[in-house]
């Protein structure tokens, strides 16, 4: 079953909240689901109450398997109260990008300590850094789709644009099989004439791209985060839980179906 990464070239774009809800709400509908933090500021591992920093993470997988060593991404795998399965980050995951540089296949390390785990889960879902560095690619060249939250606001379409550079690039050299499966518009607010703006440039733009359902502006989203649940938890009558359940709808339908034409 597939593996999709959430990635996007902008900090606070909404890959956390979304990576975190979306798995919860496909957990809804059946789906076995396992949740990767790929992000040095742990933000997904800390948003499902796993705050432990002396707990081993996927940096010390990552560390060993550049040094040579096997690693067995079973031993880290974390089940939460609420039953997801996270494989969690640290902060030590930073030094990986300088690390990844110097190391032989370097792109294809992640893929590697996925694979024992990717018959086992319905679906893999994993969290990227803001920029396209090593553990995005990393990220990439594992993953069958790529999902891209968005703000509809003038910066974030922007990284929209840089990012896309880098994934018709990655396409061609490391992974062809690479597949934008949607752009989810996140904090968002029809009565604003921005985003209304925002959401018919981008559907101009890139037509195909963009799911049918939006992530509204939603406070409970961001109180679950901090309470160290998804919104099905904390909150699940909340605007947040209603978008995330349409989003794996559309998310589901689009793997069934295909992704429209024209989305590279």
């Amino acid at each position: 079953m597939p593996t999709i990464s959430l990635a996007i070239q902008k900090g606070g774009s909404g890959k956390t909240t979304t990576a975190l809800n979306l798995a919860a709400a496909l957990r809804r509908l059946g789906r076995s689901v396992l949740l990767v933090d790929l992000d040095p500021q742990a933000n997904l591992t800390h948003s499902l109450g796993i705050r432990d920093e002396e707990r081993p993470n996927i940096y010390h997988l990552l560390h060993r398997e550049m040094n040579g060593e096997r690693a067995d991404i079973r031993s880290i795998v974390t089940v939460t109260d609420s039953g997801q399965a996270l494989v969690p980050a640290g902060l030590e995951l930073a030094d990986a990008e300088l690390e990844l540089v110097a190391t032989y296949g370097r792109e294809h390390i992640v893929k590697r300590l996925l694979q024992p785990l990717v018959e086992e889960y319905d679906y893999i879902l994993i969290d990227c850094p803001p920029a396209v560095g090593m553990l995005t690619v990393n990220a990439l060249v594992a993953s069958d789709f790529v999902i891209l939250p968005l703000q509809a606001e003038y910066l974030p379409v922007k990284g929209l644009e840089s990012y896309y550079r880098h994934h018709r690039r990655l396409q061609r050299t490391l992974n062809p099989d690479l597949r934008v499966l949607g752009i989810v518009l996140s904090r968002y607010d029809g009565r604003k004439n921005l985003h209304l703006r925002s959401r018919t440039q981008l559907e101009t733009a890139y037509p195909g791209w963009l799911f049918p359902t939006t992530i509204r502006t939603n406070i409970a989203l961001a109180e679950a985060q901090e309470a160290g649940h998804d919104i099905f938890t904390h909150a699940p009558a909340a605007n947040g839980a209603e978008d995330h359940l349409s989003l794996a709808y559309d998310v589901e339908k689009r793997i069934r179906t295909g992704v429209p034409e024209g989305v590279p």
